[in-house]
């Protein structure tokens, strides 16, 4: 039997790389005001914004990843691309969420930011992520697609030969 790869849509994997990008938020935002604090309570904060931000990032890395990998571009180089993406992504977000009177994060008090809307501080954590990302999220949702599908057209029909007319 021949395994047919039919991946998620892009509006399913924009949800994945959402929710992925929101948690991750969350959890960083917990453990360095806990790093800064002391606060034990670990109560990480984000905004809406940060769903279309992270869902279209890590979407526009997924396309990114590909072309990297067929060019054979070895890991630190990759991670270094996505890093530099990532940093152009948040200015370029910030400078239209500033305008709107809408931008969730300052970073003016870092030593080496710019315009306070990104920082030389999370270089390692965008990093990180990036690494993540491509090794991880990006790759496991694709594959997790192709599963999820052949495990569908294996499967028996719930009601013997019930079949559904209207467009799904």
């Amino acid at each position: 039997m021949r395994v047919t790869h039919r991946p998620l849509s892009p509006l399913a994997r924009l949800y994945v790389y959402a929710l992925h990008g929101c948690l991750c938020e969350v959890g960083f935002t917990a453990v360095w005001d806990w790093w800064e604090t002391k606060d034990r309570r670990l109560a990480g904060h984000t905004s809406l914004w940060a769903l279309p931000m992270y869902a279209l990032a890590i979407f526009l890395i997924e396309g990114l990843r590909g072309r990297l990998l067929a060019q054979r571009c070895p890991l630190l180089l990759r991670m270094l691309v996505y890093t530099l993406f990532i940093y152009l992504w948040e200015f370029s977000w910030g400078v239209v969420l500033r305008f709107l009177g809408a931008c969730p994060w300052d970073y003016s008090g870092f030593s080496y930011n710019l315009a306070g809307l990104v920082t030389l501080e999370y270089a390692l954590p965008w990093a990180l992520a990036s690494l993540i990302a491509e090794q991880h999220v990006i790759r496991k949702t694709l594959r997790a697609a192709s599963r999820f599908n052949n495990k569908l057209s294996r499967s028996p029909p719930l009601l013997g030969r019930v079949t559904c007319s209207m467009p799904i």
